[in-house]
């Protein structure tokens, strides 16, 4: 009976242990990346070998910025995949503190370097002070030959200079260990005062049918990681095509690295909520201010700072929320953003820091972003199915904004090979670089031309020389909807000269784009007071004043040239008030907002006048501040 017993005791402990799940340790690369206006999807894959049953698989060395909700896992019909939990590994933070240690064995050995040489500098000081003080040679009253003065100069010079020179190599010797201590030691404070940084993992429980080798992709979401558009703008002269170059500002400070890896790029934002705004109830009464629209400026600048050090943070991330319209600081923590006049949020955001929103209230504003604190909670993230159903389903809670994609290959006409193919989705588009890309992990900004244009445009100039005398050239572009262009600073460049920076802003529904070109010092704009005609005079119990101007055009360039001519004539919103146009030389004249606006063509060395004249009545006994 005792001996039945045991074997089924054996029994029961052999069927445990073949029952127990290995755990096998995986390592992956990163293969594709599509890099997001704001994250990135990472692709790992792997192949690897299962036996029959189940398993745990537990991936490493993954960034601590990934978003567990995302990832999704890709295999054969063979293997289910049970769960997916994410954890944080704080291996980093023995590294450091290895390294905090090697720092410090170094600074005590500069130390004890630093004390040796002070004691030889003690040496040196007490011999020198022996040849002083026995320099005399014999009594007050002894006589000293010649020769015995000689040698024992020579003697006594000789010794000081050789000290002397000793004295110099030691203490050139304690500068030297100096500074190597200071700069361990700020190596230390900077080790002593950052936090550990983990790295991610995922233990997958999967199911196998049968002994299986097989291809794993793993993918996920991402933060820290990112591109933003530029645009270099070239126009050689007015009657020729504009040459655009469109460029990919691409960064990432995910904990990866991304070496020779497919690389694509799209206009989607995840974090950008998929919610439309609403209106809220505008209340109209007494001391109420309506909301406003429009930034102050269309320029901010400033500098980003760590609130626990006070220094400034390079490499930080400023964008417009909402907009693709974005910098990277500069070593000095510096940047500068153009706007467009209709975004009112920066936000700006750092690795390892509390990313800020703040209003554009002000053309210069400072930022200070406060150390982070990840997030050490674990998430089980499950899903069930097998590689034949969709990705779509096979996790719950995907990141919105990433893009699933089945198993299942599309085929598409053969063509040239590209360097950058493009493709339009429903509510986006891609750039697939065609070229592999190795992208750091140092949040460095990686830029990537993405497509050159040659673009017929039609150029004009405009100017208010009520406000600024310089004329503006300005190119129209149709039909630029087809290139796929966002909003992005650009860098303009007319006449091979760099004339300075502007906004491409393709937001807003217009068949044309126009392009600011900057001034053109070439056509000249004159608006200077008629004084002559201007007047005031008292006719019974009204007052009239009249006032006159003259607006002069010269083009000095080589070619001729389209005008528009701003200006504008007061508009009286009370019945006492009455104005009356003398002159606007043929202008158009727009009686709601007073505008007057003048189109014509001028030939090279051409010059125009015009003239722009009215009057205004109003009670004697009233003061009217007329321009």
């Amino acid at each position: 009976m005792k001996s039945l017993f045991s074997l089924i005791i054996c029994l029961l402990c052999i069927e445990i242990y073949s029952q127990e799940k290995k755990e096998t340790i995986i390592e992956t690369d990163v293969k594709e990346a599509t890099v997001f206006i704001n994250g990135a999807q990472v692709v790992r894959k792997k192949t690897i070998e299962l036996n029959n049953g189940k398993s745990i698989l537990r991936f490493v060395n993954l960034s601590p910025y990934l978003d567990s909700k995302s990832v999704q896992l890709k295999a054969n019909d063979d293997v289910m995949i049970l769960s997916v939990n994410h954890r944080f590994n704080y291996t980093d933070s023995v590294t450091r503190s290895k390294e905090l240690s090697d720092l410090i064995i170094q600074s005590k050995a500069l130390e004890e370097k630093i004390r040796t040489e002070n004691k030889n500098l003690e040496v040196i000081g007490e011999e020198l002070l022996f040849f002083k003080d026995n320099r005399f040679i014999g009594g007050k009253n002894q006589e000293v030959s010649l020769n015995n003065f000689k040698e024992t100069s020579n003697f006594y010079m000789e010794k000081v200079s050789a000290n002397k020179t000793k004295e110099f190599e030691v203490k050139k010797k304690i500068e030297d260990y100096n500074k190597e201590k200071t700069t361990i030691e700020k190596q230390i404070r900077q080790i002593s005062t950052l936090r550990p940084t983990p790295v991610s993992e995922l233990i997958v429980l999967v199911d196998a049918k049968l002994p299986t080798k097989f291809e794993l992709e793993l993918s996920y979401f991402v933060n820290n990681a990112g591109w933003f558009p530029s645009y270099d703008i070239r126009a050689k002269s007015i009657d020729q095509p504009i040459e655009l170059v469109y460029k990919a500002n691409i960064h990432q400070s995910t904990k990866e690295e991304w070496h020779n890896i497919k690389l694509k790029l799209s206009s989607s934002d995840p974090k950008l909520g998929g919610v439309g705004p609403q209106l809220q109830p505008y209340f109209l009464n007494y001391n109420l201010i309506p909301p406003r629209y429009s930034n102050i400026s269309n320029q901010v600048s400033g500098r980003v700072y760590d609130a626990t050090t006070k220094e400034p943070l390079p490499g930080a991330t400023v964008v417009i929320r909402g907009t693709t319209l974005g910098t990277i600081t500069d070593p000095d923590g510096k940047y500068s953003l153009s706007t467009s006049g209709n975004n009112n949020e920066l936000v700006v955001s750092f690795i390892g820091f509390e990313s800020q929103t703040l209003p554009i209230n002000n053309p210069v504003i400072n930022v200070t972003l406060l150390p982070s604190v990840l997030n050490l909670d674990e998430v089980v993230v499950v899903g069930y199915g097998t590689q034949n159903e969709s990705m779509s389903s096979a996790l719950q809670g995907r990141m919105a904004g990433v893009s699933v994609a089945s198993g299942t290959s599309v085929k598409k006409k053969s063509s040239m090979p590209l360097t950058v193919v493009q493709t339009e989705n429903q509510t986006s588009f891609e750039f697939e670089i065609k070229t592999p890309y190795t992208i750091s992990s140092d949040n460095k900004d990686i830029t990537v031309d993405v497509e050159h244009y040659t673009l017929d445009a039609d150029f004009e100039y405009y100017c208010t020389p009520k406000v600024v005398k310089d004329a503006f050239l300005t190119a129209n572009i149709v039909n630029w909807e087809k290139y796929n262009l966002l909003e992005g600073e650009a860098n303009i460049f007319f006449e091979n000269t760099f004339v300075g920076k502007s906004v491409l802003d393709v937001r807003f529904i217009s068949d044309t784009l126009n392009i600011s070109m900057g001034r053109d010092k070439n056509v000249i704009v004159k608006r200077d007071k008629i004084k002559d005609f201007t007047t005031k005079q008292f006719f019974g119990n009204k007052k009239e004043e009249t006032r006159a101007w003259q607006i002069s055009v010269k083009n000095n360039k080589g070619l001729p040239v389209k005008m528009i001519i701003f200006d504008q004539i007061p508009v009286s919103t009370n019945e006492e008030i009455e104005v009356t146009i003398e002159n606007i030389s043929s202008g158009i004249f727009n009686k709601e907002s007073g505008e007057i606006k003048w189109n014509f063509n001028l030939e090279p060395s051409g010059k125009k006048d015009i003239e722009l004249k009215y009057k205004v009545k109003y009670p004697k006994d009233r003061n009217l501040n007329i321009e």
